[in-house]
This record gives structure tokens, sequence and C-alpha cells, in this order.
């Protein structure tokens, strides 16, 4: 699909959807009670959908109240051997093959797209060391888990990503023993924060030391009688540095206590000198004087691809650090954005672990392609706004994964 847009001025009021990840970790914590949850506010993306297909096949039952509100009754006892399909969802797909590690059978894991390129050698190197037999593609998906799992002291490489140390959050507090990880170079903190939360809600107690080792009590239960899914920081990111390059557009109904690790871009847009303004439940940003900026973006990575638009439009040289988090997302995001951005005439150099955007040079429209990246597509709408002549963006559905609705937000706003 493509879609075309033109320069234009965007003007209104935008209530993003509920968090993928904060639904994700909420679809499978429910699942794991034996009892019925009350979710509120699960979003149609695909990665959600896709978690609510699994723990049905795993056990649950799902039965939609209202357009808000889906009761979830947990899974009473687990298959001894079932297929399940993460889609796209690098998170989806961590958490449930942690989570089946814990079980008692075997258990196949795959996925779509981009996902089958990405490489998933945690869970050889980790759980074989708590008695997990792991079949997998050489290091790829699809990967067969043979459980379960045992506990005790494993030490664990946080480095590639968190979601592998969510997943062992979640599943471990289910096994008999207690169990100790000891994390090493862990990146994208807010995320494991945000496990912890979900977990805290669902009645689970974690300890941790600095976030570098965790002390997990064995034979807990999961139990929840109601959830309320947040809304979106992540997804809320583009309008929120549509709002700093002068358009009229303000978001509602996000948490400002929230542990989203994408939240820290209200931050950051005051390190581009924008001011954040904050009027009952409205967000807005004043970019009228917002200058090149230097952020680190190592534990919020999905932030380039809005931070790359907002600094397109500043005078200068702006510096964002964490490239080497880019690489496996649902493209080579760095490279992608370097591509694309370029051409409509932006220059973004990569040296090592960051990413340098040249901004404040007159840029025209341009065809582009979204590589599938649901992300690199809202960036590039955003940035079309500010330009002369028509954007073509091909591959424009990729939004579905997180933001179904972007595209007819989009159009209520132009």
């Amino acid at each position: 699909m493509k879609e075309v847009i033109s320069s234009c001025r965007l003007k209104g009021t935008i209530a993003v959807p509920s968090s993928k990840s904060d639904g994700q970790r909420a679809i499978l914590a429910a699942g794991l009670c034996k009892g019925i949850t009350k979710l509120n506010r699960i979003g149609d993306s695909d990665d959600e959908q896709a978690m609510l297909r699994n723990i049905e096949q795993l056990g649950a039952t799902i039965r939609v109240v209202s357009l808000d509100c889906t009761e979830v009754h947990g899974i009473q006892e687990f298959p001894k051997r079932t297929e399940l399909n993460a889609g796209e969802s690098g998170l989806g797909m961590r958490l449930i093959t942690g989570v089946c590690a814990g079980q008692d059978g075997e258990f196949s894991i795959t996925g779509e797209g981009s996902l089958l390129q990405r490489p998933q050698l945690f869970f050889e190197e980790h759980l074989t060391q708590m008695g997990v037999r792991i079949d997998s593609n050489e290091g790829f998906l699809p990967i067969t888990v043979h459980g379960k799992m045992i506990g005790g002291k494993v030490e664990i490489d946080g480095s590639t990503s968190s979601q592998f140390l969510s997943g062992m959050l979640m599943s471990l507090p289910l096994i008999e023993e207690d169990s100790t990880l000891i994390v090493r170079k862990l990146k994208s903190i807010p995320y494991v924060q945000m496990t912890l939360n979900t977990l805290a809600s669902f009645g689970i107690k974690v300890e941790h030391e600095n976030f570098e080792r965790f002390f997990i009590k064995g034979n807990q239960s999961y139990n929840c009688d109601e959830y309320v899914i947040e809304s979106d920081w992540s997804s809320a990111s583009y309008w929120l540095v549509a709002s700093a390059l002068g358009h009229e557009v303000s978001i509602s109904g996000l948490n400002l206590g929230s542990a989203q690790a994408d939240k820290a871009l209200l931050d950051m847009l005051k390190m581009a000198n924008c001011s954040v303004n904050i009027e009952d439940d409205l967000i807005s940003i004043d970019g009228s004087d917002r200058t090149p900026f230097v952020v680190d973006a190592t534990h919020c990575p999905d932030l380039f691809p809005a931070l790359v638009a907002l600094a397109a439009f500043c005078d200068g040289v702006s510096r964002i650090s964490g490239v080497h988090r880019l690489k496996n997302k649902e493209s080579d995001r760095g490279v992608v954005l370097q591509e694309e951005f370029g051409k409509l005439g932006l220059k973004i150099e990569l040296e090592g672990d960051i990413m340098l955007i040249h901004g404040g040079t007159k840029l025209g429209a341009a065809n582009v392609d979204s590589h599938n990246d649901h992300r690199i597509a809202m960036c590039l709408a955003i940035a079309a706004t500010k330009l002369e002549g028509e954007m073509t963006i091909s591959g424009s559905e990729t939004v579905s994964k997180s933001y179904p609705g972007f595209w007819k937000d989009f159009d209520g706003l132009s």
C-alpha cells in the first residue's frame, strides 16, 4: 500500500492508542492467572492480537465484553505440546518463549517477516543453563523449547535486549525453586521496570539490586481482577514531534508517571530548547526556538525515528547515541533512516554508536519506502508535512504493527 502526503498543517487533538508493550505484558500475565481478569483498553495492533491468539492456544479463554473491556479466563493447565506464532513481535516471542520454558512440555515458537531474520541465540546460551533443551534454526526462528526450567543462580547477558530478561522474570515466579539472575550490561532498563510494574499489579514479587541482581521466589501465583493498559508514549512520539515542528497538535491520555521508556522524549525535547506545555489532560510542544540537540537513546531506541524527524528541522547538527540498538529492529533502522531521509536531502552520518543529523538544510519530497518498519513509515509522514511537493510512502500499511489507526488520525488532523 502507498500513502501520498503533501505539505500541510496539522491541527487538533489526538488520543493515542494503548501501549502494545504494556498490552502484551498484561495479556500474558492475565493468561497466567487461574481466575478471570478484566483487561481494559487492549489495542488492535498486530502484536497485541498475536499475543491474544497465543494465550488462547496455551489454554486461556477470551471474552470481549465491550469495545474497551476484554475478560481473560487464565490458563488452567498448559498443553504438553503446541505450536505458537508471535507474528512480527520480538517482545511477544521472547515473553512467550520465556514462559513456555518454565512449563513441562514441548513448545514450538515461530514468527513472521523480519522477526525470522533476527538472531535469538540468548535462549540457547542461557536457558540451557536452567535445564531447558532448545532446538533452533541455527540461532534463528523457529525454535522449540523443551521444559521445564529449574531455578538456581544464573548469569545472563542483557546487552542485546531486555526482552529476554522480561520473559524470564514472567516465568520464574511460577516454577518450584527460587532463582537469582545476575545481569550484565543491561539495556532498556525502563522496559524491565515496566515488566516489574506489571508483575506487581498481578501479585508477583521480584526483588532486585540496581537492575544487576534479581531475586525471584518460586511457587508464586498470578492474580488480578482488573487492569487498565496505558496509552502509548511510542505512538505519541510522532505527534509530539509534529507539535514541536509547529503543528497545532495536542495529545491526550498520556500518563506522566509511566515507566514507559519513550516518555524520555519530553526531556529530550527540552534539550532541543522546546517548551513542554501540560494543561489538564493535554500535552503540546512549543518548538519555535528549537535547536540542535545531543541525547542518548540507548535505553529508548524506538525514539530514534521521531528524533530524526525533529533533528531534520533543527538548524545544525544533532547527535543521538545508541545506534547499536537499531540493527535488530523491524529493519536495520539506523541504515534505513540514513537511506530514506537521504532521499529527502538530509545528511545523516553513522559513526560507531553515534548518529549525526545535519538539519536545517532545504529538503524536498521524494518517493520513500517503509522497509516494512512501522516507525519508519510514521516518522516519514511527519517529515512530509514540512516539505514542498508530494511524498509517496511505499509499504505504509506496516503501521498496523503498533498503530493501525495512524493514517486515519493523520487525515483527521490535516
